[in-house]
């Protein structure tokens, strides 16, 4: 299931650089859970909106409700490298595919700014090691088809995803586990450690970027979720590339739901329960182990499943999110959850505030008094 190239959320906003969080909040003063929580609710219609900060999270939710995180851990997938008749590049790797071939964006060097728009199809990327020497084992990337399908990059300048096979002496995941750093883009101050991309559930390594929305939770807030009756149900979804350019989809990718995780979740709408997902990756793995009457069962696999007015959410009644780019199809998510009237609420109360965006930003709780799956795009 792919969405429409060019579908637009119906939440209308415009963020400026200056709300870009450029570090983590360790580095910026702050601790995890110490970062900024707007909380957007709605019932009979109403919305309210307040404002707090993470660690108060637990006023906002219930014995009963559920949390569903997502225990995938961050691996290093940045590379530098050169590719052939252009020069330095910034290598992005994603997921490994069934048939060994891998998922990589090709981005400006040094500081992996913009994506690489003109690289064509059989151009070869020499990997670099640490210090962007090339090394004797370094293995080459070849790129041997557009990602995930010839003409699925909205882009009239090129195409950003690529397939790519490698050769060499070096096996590219032991490469990157040698040599690689977490995924990074222009907007960061500074390179950051793998740790800083680590949430408190990622047990499970296997995402390219962080599931960002889990980041401000603390051991300590969540022994006193659980010490308050709130239920966490880990879920797996190993993160792909982020979705970068107006109306792409985003990318299959792995994901597993639990027997023990489904029977919780149901018992949970069974008895009146709301379920919070955090992040647009557990939405998307619960989501994809959900049938059409509301029910969840143990799945697992590949799951190219895009939440949207086409398909929207069946059993996901909360979000804990980040904030997303006002044309990416992340924000179809939140919309499918959260409704559009909800959705653009907060977001003006967001930039009101001035919000820090991106993956080391601040929060929002949207919880909508709807019935999940009755979104329209009103």
């Amino acid at each position: 299931m792919t969405a429409r190239v060019g579908e637009r959320p119906l939440t209308r906003f415009r963020a400026t650089d200056d709300l870009t969080a450029d570090a983590p909040p360790e580095a910026r003063g702050l601790s995890r859970d110490g970062v900024r929580l707007l909380v957007a609710s709605e019932q009979d219609g109403a919305v309210t909106v307040e404002h707090g900060t993470f660690q108060a999270l637990g006023r906002h939710l219930g014995p009963g409700d559920v949390l569903v995180v997502n225990n995938s851990a961050t691996v290093a997938r940045e590379i530098d490298g050169r590719l052939a008749a252009r020069g330095a590049v910034v290598i992005h790797v994603g997921a490994e595919l069934d048939d060994g071939s891998w998922v990589v964006e090709l981005r400006t060097a040094p500081d992996a700014g913009r994506p690489v728009l003109d690289a064509a199809l059989g151009d070869e990327i020499v990997l670099a090691g640490r210090h962007r020497r090339t090394l004797r084992s370094s293995p080459t990337l070849r790129l041997v088809a557009p990602y995930p399908e010839p003409g699925s990059s909205p882009s009239a300048s090129g195409n950003r995803l690529w397939k790519a096979v490698e050769s060499g002496s070096g096996g590219l995941g032991e490469h990157l586990a040698a040599h690689g750093r977490p995924i990074a883009y222009g907007y960061l101050r500074a390179r950051f450690p793998l740790a800083a991309y680590q949430t408190v559930f990622g047990t499970i390594p296997g995402s390219a970027e962080m599931a960002s929305a889990a980041r401000p939770f603390t051991t300590e807030l969540v022994t006193s979720l659980v010490s308050a009756g709130v239920v966490i149900v880990p879920v797996t979804l190993h993160t792909g590339l982020s979705s970068q350019e107006s109306g792409e989809a985003p990318q299959p990718e792995r994901f597993a739901v639990s027997r023990s995780a489904a029977a919780v979740v149901n018992a949970a709408k069974a008895v009146g329960g709301r379920v919070v997902a955090v992040g647009t990756t557990a939405t998307r793995a619960l989501e994809s182990a959900t049938d059409e009457a509301g029910s969840v069962h143990a799945a697992a696999g590949w799951t190219d499943l895009v939440i949207s007015p086409d398909r929207p959410v069946r059993v996901v009644g909360g979000l804990v999110t980040g904030w997303h780019n006002s044309d990416a199809t992340h924000l179809l998510l939140v919309e499918s959850v959260a409704g559009p009237n909800l959705t653009q609420a907060a977001y003006d109360a967001a930039l009101s505030r001035h919000y820090a965006w991106h993956e080391f930003g601040d929060s929002a709780l949207l919880l909508p008094d709807r019935e999940v799956g009755e979104l329209s795009r009103r």
